[in-house]
Parts: structure tokens; C-alpha cells; sequence
């Protein structure tokens, strides 16, 4: 999951150094970058369902071990059906959507009010309250030491924010004519490829303490 988030941000990375080194040049660097972005969108899509095959089908045994140790402590299962549940999704995600749009509609007046710049609003808050029950989980099930579940919680989410949906709407802007980029703005750029970094050096030992947690939050 690390290295497929190194990958997301080298697709980011890539379409903004381009943007960077035609700038100044006669060729149109908006033309480039459309198609490079066009490209890389269908290689994160192919990598995201491959990296889905993986999980649920050729390696699943890799990831089956939190289940296993629910089983070994008698937890409870599954109380919906495939059906119920998909029924539940569905109605969620339409308040959700609708929530959100009210939410989206609201920031023009919190930025005259409140004077926070849209990007802290986009970066901070926005993500925080939006995550706010995958926040919940990761630290209950940290607690509980089951940190692998605590990882794929934290970092699954940003995960298929990054591999699957800031991939597929630039292939649905291609399709309704509307051009969409991969090239984000440099601050943007930065902090995502810090905030990777940061993160594959804090997990690629298996291992954590109080001390990297700190180092975590000052960060």
C-alpha cells in the first residue's frame, strides 16, 4: 500500500515538473499535460484493480490475518446480508452526497466570514470532518493493537482517493470534454509527496512507538 502511494505521487509529481519545464517553451505545455495526465489516469486505474485482484482474490491470505484473529476471540460476525447492506450503502451514500453538496456550497461564505483561505479549508478541515469515522475507527482498533487493520484504515482511504477516484474523474472529464489534469499546484504537490514519504519511513519496519507517533503529529 506504501509503494502504490509513492506511485500516486510520482503521478502527480511528474504532470507538475512537465508543467515546470515547458512553461517557458512555444509548445503548449495545457495540451502536454492533458495527455500525459490522460496516460497515467488509465495506468493508476489498471493498477488500482490489479492491486483490488490482489487483495481480495490471488493474495487475500495476506491480508486475512486480522479476520482470523476476530475468529480466535469469538467476535461477532456479519450481521447484514449482501443485500440489506448494499441497500444501506446505497441510501447512505445519497445522504452523503447530498450533505456534501450543501457542505461545498457553504465554503464561498465560511471564507468571507470566518477569512480561512480555501486551500486550508480543502486540506484541513474538509478531510478531517469528511473522515471523521475512519478517524474513530483507526484509533479504536489501534487500541485494541490490531494495527495492520489501523494501517489499511488510514492509509486505504487516501489510497483510493488517490489511485482510483482523482484518476477516474480525469478519464470522465475526457469523456464529457471537460479537461482535467493531473498537474495540482506546487504547494499541493509538496505536501502530498511529504505526507507519503513521511509515511513509508514511520511503517516500512512493522513497527512503532510513542516516539514516532510524535513525530508523526509534529509533522
Amino acid at each position: 500500500m506504501s509503494s502504490l502511494m509513492a506511485i500516486a505521487s510520482a503521478s502527480l509529481i511528474i504532470p507538475a515538473t512537465l508543467y515546470a519545464a515547458l512553461r517557458h517553451s512555444k509548445s503548449s505545455s495545457d495540451d502536454n499535460i492533458l495527455v500525459l495526465s490522460h496516460g497515467t489516469a488509465i495506468i493508476l486505474l489498471i493498477l488500482y484493480v490489479l492491486y483490488l485482484y490482489f487483495q481480495l482474490r490471488s493474495h487475500a491470505q495476506l491480508f486475512d490475518a486480522e479476520s482470523q484473529s476476530d475468529e480466535e476471540e469469538g467476535t461477532e460476525g456479519q450481521i447484514l446480508k449482501p443485500i440489506p447492506a448494499a441497500i444501506a450503502l446505497i441510501i447512505i451514500t445519497v445522504i452523503v452526497a447530498v450533505c456534501a453538496e450543501y457542505l461545498v456550497d457553504s465554503i464561498d461564505a465560511i471564507v468571507e466570514t470566518a477569512h480561512i483561505s480555501k486551500t486550508f479549508i480543502g486540506l484541513v478541515l474538509l478531510p478531517i470532518v469528511g473522515n471523521a469515522a475512519e478517524h474513530v475507527t483507526a484509533c479504536i482498533v489501534a487500541y485494541k493493537n490490531k494495527m495492520d487493520l489501523a494501517i489499511n484504515v488510514a492509509v486505504g482511504s487516501s489510497m483510493q482517493i488517490a489511485l482510483f477516484v482523482t484518476p477516474f474523474l480525469v478519464i470522465l472529464g475526457w469523456i464529457i470534454g471537460q479537461p482535467m489534469t493531473l498537474h495540482f499546484q506546487g504547494f499541493e504537490t509538496v505536501v502530498f509527496f511529504l505526507s507519503v514519504l513521511v509515511v513509508n519511513y514511520l511503517i516500512q519496519d512493522g513497527k512503532s512507538n510513542y516516539l514516532e507517533g510524535a513525530m508523526c503529529l509534529g509533522t
